[in-house]
C-alpha cells in the first residue's frame, strides 16, 4: 500500500481526530447490528495504547431535516463502543462549538471524546456532503493528526475525510482502511490466478463500470441477480416480467460480444406469478420463462454451473445478491454462493460489501471469508478502478 498508515506517525500525548464508520443500523434507538462499530476496535485501541488523545466523528443516515437529527444522534453507538473498550466515551452532542472545544482541551492522554453526527452539519447547505472549506478547516483545527478509519465512505470527498486531511500535515490509514485497500486493491490490479468476481444484484446500470473493468481483469465474470435478465433479452430470451432494463439491453449485448466467454450467465431460474414471500414458484430453464412469469431467484443447475466455473479459483470477488434472498423461497441462489465460496480452499475470497455481506454475516460465514468489506458503494467504485477522494487525501508512504 502506497499510503502511510497510523504505524507510520508518531501518536503519543497527540490529540487524533479518527474518522471511523460508525453508519449502524437502528431501530427505534437501538443498534441492529455493532459490526461497523467492531470493525473500528482496533485502530482504536492501537491509538489509545499509544497514550493518544483519540477524537472519533462518524455520519449515520441521510440527515435532511430536524426530524432526521432527532432520530440520528450517535449518542446511542457512543454508549456502545464504550461497552466494546470497557472504558468511558465522553459524547459531545454537537458537531461544533466551545463545549466541543472545551472538551477537546481538556483530554488527557488515552482518552476518547466523540462528537455528534457530521451529517448534521448538511441541514443548512450540505456543509458535509459538499466539502465545505471552512468546516474541514474547523475540524482539522480540533486535532494534530487525522487518521481516516471510515472506507464507507471514502469514494465521497466531505469535510470529514478530504476537508481534514487537506488542512493538516499528518493524514494517515487506519488498520480497517489499510486492510480494504489491501484485499480489494491488490485482487483487482495484481490476482492470484485464476480470478473469478461474482456480481449480483438488481439493476446491470449500477454495475456497467465495474462489468467493463472486471471483464479487462478477471479470468471469468459470473452473473447473477436481476440484472442477468437484461442479458437473457440481450440474447433474444423472453424474460417475462422479470425485471429488465431494457435502455441497456444493447449494451448488455455488446459486453456479450466483448466478453468473448469469459461472462457467464445462469442456465435456469426460479420463477414465480407474483412478488411475494409464499408466492408459488418454479424452476425454469432461462430459455422457458413463460410471459406471465418473474424470476426471483437462480436455479440449482446454474449454481452446479458456477461451482464448477469456481474450481480452482484462487481469487474471488462476490459483490451482489442471486435473487430476492429477502423472501426464504427466493434465498437458496444467495445462500448457495455464500457457502460455495466459504468452503473454497487455498482461495482469497472477499465480499464488497452491501447484501452480499449482509448474508454473509446473517449466514455465520463471517469467519470464513478472507475479508468482507465494510463498504458497498466504496467496494463497488474501487472494483471499477477509480481512485477514492477519501484514499487519495492521504499522506504517501
Amino acid at each position: 500500500m502506497a499510503k502511510k498508515s497510523i504505524k507510520d506517525i508518531q501518536l503519543t500525548g497527540k490529540k487524533v481526530l479518527m474518522r471511523v464508520d460508525f453508519n449502524v443500523p437502528m431501530k427505534e434507538g437501538v443498534i441492529t447490528d455493532d459490526n461497523r462499530i467492531v470493525q473500528a476496535l482496533p485502530t482504536i485501541k492501537y491509538a489509545l495504547e499509544q497514550k493518544a488523545k483519540v477524537i472519533l466523528f462518524s455520519h449515520l443516515g441521510r440527515v435532511k431535516t430536524e426530524e432526521d437529527k432527532a432520530k440520528s444522534s450517535l449518542a446511542p453507538v457512543a454508549k456502545r463502543l464504550a461497552e466494546l473498550l470497557n472504558q468511558p466515551v465522553t459524547f459531545i452532542a454537537q458537531t461544533r462549538g466551545a463545549e466541543l472545544e472545551q472538551a477537546i482541551n481538556e483530554m488527557k492522554e488515552s482518552e476518547i471524546v466523540m462528537f455528534e453526527n457530521t451529517r448534521f452539519e448538511d441541514i443548512e447547505g450540505k456543509k458535509e456532503s459538499k466539502n465545505d472549506p471552512e468546516l474541514g478547516a474547523y475540524w482539522a483545527s480540533l486535532g494534530d493528526v487525522f487518521v481516516n478509519d471510515a472506507f464507507g465512505t471514502a469514494h465521497r470527498a466531505h469535510a470529514s475525510n478530504v476537508g481534514i486531511a487537506s488542512n493538516i500535515k499528518d493524514s494517515v490509514a487506519g488498520f480497517l482502511l489499510e486492510k480494504e485497500i489491501k484485499f480489494i486493491g491488490e485482487a483487482v490490479d495484481n490476482p492470484v490466478r485464476p480470478f473469478v468476481a461474482i456480481l449480483g444484484g438488481a439493476k446491470v446500470s449500477d454495475k456497467i463500470s465495474v462489468i467493463e473493468n472486471l471483464l479487462t481483469k478477471a479470468d471469468k465474470v459470473v452473473i447473477g441477480g436481476a440484472m442477468a435478465y437484461t442479458f437473457y433479452k440481450a440474447q433474444g430470451k423472453n424474460v417475462g416480467l422479470s425485471k429488465c432494463e431494457d435502455d441497456f439491453v444493447e449494451f448488455a449485448k455488446s459486453l456479450l460480444e466483448k466478453a468473448q466467454g469469459k461472462l457467464i450467465l445462469p442456465q435456469d431460474t426460479v420463477v414465480t406469478k407474483e412478488f411475494a414471500e409464499d408466492a408459488e414458484a418454479r424452476v425454469s430453464l432461462t430459455s422457458e420463462i413463460q410471459d406471465d412469469e418473474m424470476g426471483l431467484d437462480v436455479g440449482p443447475a446454474t449454481l452446479e454451473l458456477f461451482a464448477k466455473e469456481l474450481e480452482g479459483a484462487k481469487t474471488v470477488v462476490w459483490n451482489g445478491p442471486m435473487g430476492v434472498f429477502e423472501f426464504e423461497r427466493f434465498a437458496k441462489g444467495t445462500i448457495g454462493v455464500c457457502e460455495m465460496l466459504a468452503g473454497l480452499e487455498g482461495a482469497t475470497t472477499i465480499i464488497g460489501g452491501g447484501d452480499s455481506a449482509s448474508a454473509a454475516i446473517n449466514l455465520g460465514y463471517q469467519e470464513k471469508f478472507s475479508h468482507i468489506s465494510t463498504g458497498g458503494g466504496a467496494s463497488l467504485e474501487y472494483l471499477e478502478g477509480k481512485s477514492l477522494p477519501g484514499v487519495a487525501c492521504l499522506n504517501e508512504k
